[in-house]
C-alpha cells in the first residue's frame, strides 16, 4: 500500500480577496452611485470640513439643449477631479452645478414645437414652453453628469431661469447701472439675420468667406485743391481709391478715412489720376494690370493730414462724403484709404462719431436694404454686391474686382455670415466709467492656467468694443429698464424701480416684468412719459453675473471665488463676460484663479462632427467601458492642448485602468488576515526592502499631492500607473510573493510585507480616488481595519511610518539591485528559449561583478536569490568569470547560469540541497520546516 504524497498546499498563506478582478463598471458603478445618493455623500463631505478653510469652484453653466457630449464630460471631471483633490486635503469644498437657461437655442427648439412668438402663439405661452423645455433638458443633463461620478449638490443647483436667480440678474443690472457703466447707442453691432438680433463678441465664429474685393475711385470734388496739396498745376480729374470685401456697405458711405502720418503717392496709370497710399502703388496697380513699374508714374506724394476734410464724390449717390484721419488706417492691405460707413463698422462708428458723420444704417433686420434705399431697395445685402458692381462699373468708378477668401464673422449657432448694421442697442461701456483700464488690470491678480491665458484675455479685453447687453428675443431675462419716450433717457429713480421688478420677478419670474402695469411702478403723471424697454439681457449677461448670483447668495460660497475652469473658448466668453460685469459691480475680478482645458478632437486631430462619424458619446463609452476609464482619460491627457479621443485611445486608457485595479487587487488579497490594529509591525522591524517601498510611496504622495495642487493630473496617472506597474509590479511585489505565501503566517517577515503593503493601499486609494472614483470607493470598502464609510469622507494619508534613521539600503541602492535584476531576468529568459531550464526558480546563478558591485549585492548575503528569484544565487569577483559567463550591459557584471539538480520542495518550489531532510516533513526544504514550526524563517533583508 503506497502512502499518499504530503500536500502542503493547506499550509500556504494565499492571496484571498472578495474584491472583483473583472470591473464591470458599467455594471457596478450605477450600484455604487445609488449608495452615494442614498446615503448623503456629497452634504457629508462637507459636513466634517471647517467652512473656514474653503476652495471655492464657481461651475460655468452648460447650455440646457441636448445630451451632453464629449466635451461637456471633460469640463465637469475637471471640475469634479479637482474638488475631490481639495476635499482630501481637507478644504471645505462645495460644488454647485448650473445650468444656462434662456436664449435663442431653446427658442428655436420650442418654435419647431409650437411656432413663432407673437405670429402663432402669445409671447407668455411661448416663454412657458421655453421654461418647460429647459426643465426637461436639466433633467437629461443632470443624470449624464451624476453617472460621471461628479459629486455635487444635484438637489440645489442653480439654474438662470429660477426666479430667485433671474431676480438677482436684474439686481446685478442694476448694480452696473447704478455705476454708470450703462449706455444706449445707435451704433453697429455683429447682427444674424437668422437669429434676428444682435450677437456678443462670444457668440461670433470666424470662418474663411469668399467675398468681392472690389477698388473703388471717390471722385475729388476740387480739384484745385487737391493739386495744390501736391504741387501741381490742376490737370484733369483725380480720385481717391478705395478697396473692400464688403461692396454691399458703400450705400452708407459717409467718408474715407486715411491715416495722417503715411505718406499717399498721387499715381497716373491708364490716362487716370488716383491717390493710394506709396507703399501699396505697387500691389494697387498690379490689381489694375500693370506688369511693370514703367506702366504706372507717381506724380507727387504728400502725407495723409493734407487730404483732411477734401470732398469727394460718391460713387454712385449724389452725396458728399469727406476725407477724414483715422489711426486705424493700415498697409496691411488694400490702398491706405479706408471706405467709412459708421452704421456698418466699430473702428467707422468711432471715426464718425469724431466727425459727427451721419449714422445711416439702410439695412432692416432680415439683412435686406429698406425699400426707400436708391437703387438696391428690398434687395438682400449679400445678394445686392453684383448689382453694386455692376453699378459701379457703369458708372466708372469700378478699378478692379476679384474674388478673395479670408476669415470673417460668422454666428457660432447657424455658421452663417454676419453683418454689422447699427441699431439701438443697449451697452457695457468699456471707457465710461474706465471699465477697460479696471478690468486690466484686475486680469494682472489672476493667476492663469496655463500663463498664456493672461496674455489672451488681456488682449482680447484691451481691444474689444463696448459689450452689447441687449437682445431682440423672447425668452430670456429682461432689461428691466423704463426709458423717456421722446428723450429715450432712463428714468431717474432706476435704481428704485429695478429693485421693485426684481422682488415681483422674485415671485413669478420675469413674466411679471411684462405684466405689470407702469402705472405700477411709477405715479400717475409719469406712467405716461415712460415705456418699458423691451429687449432681453445677452445670455453671457446671465451667466457672467454667477459670481453675484450664486457666490454671492448661497451661504456655503463667498466671492471672489478661488477658480474658474472651462474651456479656451471662454477667455471671450464666461470668463470675461463675469470679468467684466465683476469689475463694474464690485471693482474686482470674480476669480482668483483660471484654468483653461483645450477641446477635444478624434485620434488624427480632427473636430467631431456627426457627419465625420467621428464624434464619441459619453453615454457609449460608459456603456462599453465604465465611467472610471472615461475618467482616467481625462487624466492621462494634457488638457492644456486638444484632447485626443477615439475607440482605441479608450481602450488603451482601459489597459492602463486594469493595471491600477489589478495592482490594488494584488494589495487587498495579500491582507488577508491582517489587521492593522493589532499585526502592524514597527518600523526599526521592517525588513529593508519593506522599508524601501513605503519610503518610495511616500516619495510618491509628496509628488501627487503637488501634482494636485497644480491641477496636473497627467503627472498624476503618469507616476500613479508607473508605480504600480515598475517598482510595484515588476519588482517589489514580484519578489515578496515568496515570502508573504511561504513564510510563518504571523511572522515579522510576512507581517512586515503586509504592513508595507497597508500604507501602499491606504495612500494609493487616496491618491486615485479623485480620478477613479467608483474605483477607489470599492477599494476602500475591502480594505482591513475601522474607516469611514467612504474614502471620500478621509484625507490623504498621512500614517507612514517614521524611521529613526536611514537606511545604508537606500533608493540609489535598491535601484541599482534592480538594474542587476533586470540584467539576470534577461540571462534566465535567454536559458529558457535555449530549453536550458523553465521556471526562474530552476536556476543557480553567479554573478561575477567588479569591486563596486560586489560590495552591493554582498550586503544582501543569502537573501539575494529571493530578490532575484532563483533557488541560489552566489556572487563573485569579475576575474573568475568564466567562459560561459554572459556579459552584460551593466560594466563590472557577468552571469552564469546552470540548471540545479536539486530536489524542488513541495511548498515552496524552490530547489535546495536541504530538501528531504526532515523525516518529519518529507520533500520539503528547512527553510519550508521553520516556517511551519514556532521558530519561523529570519529575514533581514528581501
Amino acid at each position: 500500500m503506497s502512502v499518499a504524497e504530503p500536500d502542503y498546499k493547506h499550509t500556504l498563506n494565499l492571496p484571498t480577496t472578495e474584491f472583483p478582478m473583472k470591473a464591470n463598471l458599467a455594471q457596478r458603478e450605477p450600484a455604487i452611485l445609488q449608495k452615494w445618493l442614498d446615503s448623503g455623500l456629497y452634504a457629508k463631505m462637507l459636513k466634517q470640513r471647517d467652512p473656514s478653510k474653503s476652495f471655492l469652484l464657481n461651475d460655468g453653466p452648460p447650455y440646457a439643449n441636448g445630451d451632453i457630449h464629449i466635451g461637456h464630460a471633460l469640463n465637469k471631471i475637471l471640475k469634479d477631479m479637482v474638488v475631490k483633490s481639495k476635499a482630501l486635503s481637507g478644504y471645505y469644498a462645495p460644488f454647485i452645478p448650473g445650468w444656462d437657461c434662456h436664449g435663442l437655442p431653446i427658442e428655436l427648439q420650442v418654435e419647431k414645437k409650437i411656432g413663432k412668438a407673437g405670429v402663432k402663439v402669445d409671447a407668455k405661452t411661448f416663454r412657458q414652453h421655453c421654461r418647460e423645455y429647459a426643465t426637461t433638458q436639466i433633467d437629461i443633463q443632470r443624470k449624464s453628469f451624476k453617472r460621471l461620478g461628479i459629486l455635487a449638490d444635484w438637489d440645489n443647483p442653480y439654474i438662470t431661469m429660477d426666479f430667485a436667480f433671474e431676480a438677482d440678474i436684474i439686481r446685478s443690472l442694476g448694480k452696473i447701472v447704478q455705476n454708470g457703466h450703462l449706455v444706449r447707442g445707435d451704433r453697429p453691432v455683429h447682427w444674424c439675420v437668422h437669429c434676428g438680433s444682435a450677437l456678443a463678441e462670444a457668440e461670433v465664429e470666424y470662418m474663411d468667406k469668399t467675398s468681392d474685393a472690389i477698388d473703388v475711385a471717390f471722385d475729388v470734388v476740387d480739384i484745385n485743391k487737391v493739386s495744390g496739396i501736391f504741387n501741381l498745376q490742376p490737370a484733369g480729374p483725380i480720385s481717391i481709391v478705395i478697396w473692400t470685401t464688403t461692396p454691399w456697405t458703400l450705400p452708407a458711405n459717409q467718408a474715407v478715412a486715411v491715416n495722417a502720418k503715411l505718406e499717399y503717392s498721387l499715381v497716373e496709370y491708364n490716362a487716370r489720376r488716383m491717390i493710394v497710399a506709396s507703399q501699396l502703388v505697387t500691389p494697387f496697380t498690379t490689381r489694375l494690370g500693370a506688369e511693370k513699374i514703367a506702366d504706372y508714374k507717381v506724380l507727387s506724394r504728400c502725407l495723409g493730414q493734407q487730404l483732411e476734410h477734401l470732398l469727394l464724390q460718391h460713387p454712385f449717390y449724389e452725396r458728399q462724403v469727406p476725407v477724414i484721419l483715422g489711426d486705424h488706417v493700415t498697409l496691411d492691405a488694400g490702398t491706405g484709404c479706408v471706405h467709412t460707413a459708421p452704421a456698418h463698422g466699430t473702428e467707422d462708428y468711432i471715426a464718425g462719431k469724431h466727425y459727427n458723420l451721419p449714422i445711416d444704417n439702410p439695412v432692416d433686420a432680415n439683412g435686406c436694404f429698406v425699400p426707400q434705399t436708391p437703387l438696391f431697395g428690398g434687395q438682400y445685402v449679400f445678394k445686392a454686391n453684383p448689382l453694386i458692381i455692376e453699378t459701379l462699373k457703369a458708372s466708372g468708378h469700378l478699378l478692379s474686382a476679384a474674388k478673395l477668401t479670408h476669415s470673417y464673422p460668422h454666428c457660432w449657432r447657424h455658421k452663417e455670415p454676419l453683418i454689422f448694421r447699427a441699431t439701438p442697442q443697449w451697452f457695457i461701456s468699456m471707457e465710461a466709467q474706465g471699465l477697460r483700464t479696471a478690468a486690466l488690470d484686475a486680469i494682472k491678480d489672476v493667476k492663469w492656467i496655463p500663463q498664456w491665458g493672461e496674455a489672451r484675455i488681456t488682449g482680447m479685453v484691451a481691444g474689444r468694443p463696448d459689450w452689447c447687453i441687449s437682445r431682440q428675443r423672447t425668452w430670456g431675462t429682461p432689461l428691466a429698464l423704463l426709458i423717456h419716450k421722446e428723450t429715450a433717457a432712463l428714468h431717474p429713480n432706476t435704481a428704485e424701480i429695478i429693485e421693485t421688478v426684481a422682488n415681483l420677478v422674485e415671485k413669478n419670474g420675469v413674466q411679471a416684468w411684462f405684466d405689470v402695469e407702469l402705472s405700477d411702478l411709477l405715479p400717475a403723471d409719469e406712467a405716461t412719459q415712460y415705456q418699458k424697454v423691451t429687449d432681453m439681457l445677452d445670455v453671457w449677461f446671465d451667466s457672467g453675473v454667477v459670481h453675484a448670483c450664486v457666490a454671492d447668495k448661497r451661504p456655503e460660497m463667498h466671492s471672489p471665488v478661488d477658480l474658474y475652469l472651462e474651456g479656451s473658448d471662454q477667455h471671450r466668453g464666461w470668463f470675461q463676460s463675469a470679468l467684466l460685469s465683476s469689475v463694474a459691480m464690485k471693482q474686482c475680478a470674480p476669480y482668483k484663479q483660471v484654468l483653461t482645458h483645450g477641446f477635444t478632437v478624434d485620434a488624427d486631430g480632427k473636430k467631431m462632427s456627426k457627419s465625420l462619424g467621428n464624434v464619441v458619446a459619453p453615454e457609449k463609452v460608459i456603456q462599453a467601458l465604465g465611467a472610471d476609464v472615461l475618467r482616467l482619460w481625462v487624466a492621462a491627457t494634457d488638457y492644456r492642448g486638444e484632447l485626443r479621443v477615439s475607440d482605441e485611445i479608450l481602450k488603451r486608457t482601459s489597459d492602463a485602468y486594469r493595471r491600477i485595479r489589478n495592482t490594488a487587487r494584488f494589495l487587498l488579497a495579500n491582507l488577508d488576515g491582517f489587521n492593522p490594529q493589532t499585526d502592524m509591525v514597527a518600523p526599526e522591524q521592517m525588513l529593508q526592502l519593506d522599508r524601501w517601498i513605503v519610503e518610495q510611496a511616500q516619495k510618491l504622495q509628496t509628488l501627487v499631492l503637488e501634482s494636485y495642487e497644480n491641477y496636473d493630473f497627467l503627472i498624476i496617472y503618469q507616476q500613479v500607473h508607473n508605480f504600480c506597474s515598475d517598482e510595484l509590479g515588476s519588482f517589489y511585489l514580484d519578489v515578496i510573493k515568496d515570502r508573504q505565501y511561504t513564510c510563518k503566517t504571523d511572522g515579522v517577515p510576512r507581517r512586515s510585507a503586509q504592513t508595507a503593503l497597508f500604507h501602499i493601499a491606504e495612500a494609493l486609494v487616496r491618491w486615485i480616488a479623485p480620478i477613479l472614483s467608483f474605483t477607489a470607493d470599492e477599494i476602500w470598502q475591502y480594505l482591513p481595519g475601522e474607516r469611514a464609510e467612504s474614502v471620500f469622507l478621509s484625507a490623504w494619508y498621512t500614517e507612514f511610518p517614521k524611521f529613526a534613521k536611514p537606511s545604508q539600503m537606500d533608493d540609489t541602492y535598491w535601484r541599482m539591485v534592480l538594474q542587476v535584476r533586470t540584467e539576470v531576468n534577461k540571462v534566465l529568459e535567454a536559458a529558457r528559449n535555449n530549453g536550458v531550464l523553465g521556471s526562474g526558480l530552476e536556476a543557480e546563478l553567479t554573478l561575477y561583478c567588479d569591486a563596486d558591485l560586489l560590495r552591493i549585492l554582498e550586503q544582501l548575503q543569502n537573501e539575494l536569490r529571493f530578490v532575484l528569484i532563483t533557488s541560489q544565487a552566489q556572487i563573485a569577483p569579475v576575474a573568475m568569470a568564466n567562459a560561459g559567463a554572459v556579459k552584460t550591459e551593466i560594466p563590472g557584471l557577468q552571469i552564469s547560469v546552470t540548471k540545479s539538480e536539486h530536489e524542488k520542495c513541495q511548498r515552496c518550489w524552490h530547489r535546495t540541497e536541504d530538501v528531504n531532510q526532515n523525516s518529519d516533513y518529507p520533500h520539503i526544504c528547512n527553510r519550508c520546516v521553520d516556517n511551519l514550526s514556532e521558530v519561523g524563517e529570519h529575514r533581514v533583508y528581501a
